[in-house]
């Protein structure tokens, strides 16, 4: 296997992590109207007309989604198995595609064409579970401001990872690293959060504490 064969991959798998549909469109759109990227045969059905239509309709919904606090937290849920199934697809159909930089695609995987589908799935999976992990504490923290912020940044992120698997694979490595620092961040921000909340007197967990009122007490 080919050094840039698995960033491209890897690359697309941890796009489909933030948002499953993005670089499928990209995939897509690209094999069928330009000439970054050709699909080997057994992963042409990306380029039909009526599955990028299908991708488009299911791309729009979760934008919408993704955005509106708690509709975000049971899309995360739905997500949890549309997600890692993209990235497995992505990850197959991307490291035996010639691309830009890729013209003699790694004969391994037309072997072994399981392998690439389980990394892609354990790739996708894991920045799935870091985006899920940290939305609710955002929203929670931010009374919903967050969404629609976290959410247009990670589909931004997405795109960018997309393109750079296609066209710059090497500045995958940049865009990966760049992805875990921001996770970790938000994941020990909620920590910290939750800390901070249990700390306070007259707070359980960060919530205020209400004073129960009994009638014995009142006469």
């Amino acid at each position: 296997m080919g050094m840039l064969e698995l960033l491209t991959g890897t690359g697309l798998a941890a796009a489909a992590g933030l948002n499953a549909y993005i670089p499928l469109l990209i995939v897509g759109l690209s094999s069928r109207f330009l000439d970054w990227i050709q699909l080997p045969p057994a992963w042409a059905w990306l380029e039909n007309e009526w599955v990028l239509v299908i991708f488009g309709v299911l791309f729009v919904i979760e934008i919408v989604a993704d955005k509106i606090p708690v509709v975000d937290t049971v899309n995360d849920w739905i997500q949890t198995i549309i997600r890692p199934a993209a990235g497995g697809i992505l990850f197959g159909s991307g490291t035996s595609s010639e691309t830009v930089a890729i013209t003699d695609p790694a004969s391994f995987f037309a072997s072994n064409q399981w392998v690439p589908i389980v990394i892609g799935i354990v790739l996708s999976l894991l920045v799935h579970i870091g985006k899920s992990a940290t939305r609710p504490a955002a929203n929670a923290a931010s009374a919903g401001a967050a969404a629609p912020v976290l959410s247009t940044i990670e589909d931004a992120t997405s795109v960018v990872l997309s393109l750079l698997a296609i066209l710059f694979p090497i500045l995958v490595i940049v865009g990966i690293i760049g992805l875990a620092i921001g996770l970790v961040a938000l994941i020990r921000r909620r920590r910290r959060t939750r800390r901070l909340g249990r700390d306070v007197p007259g707070t359980t967990n960060g919530v205020p504490d209400v004073p129960v009122r009994h009638p014995v007490d009142e006469a």
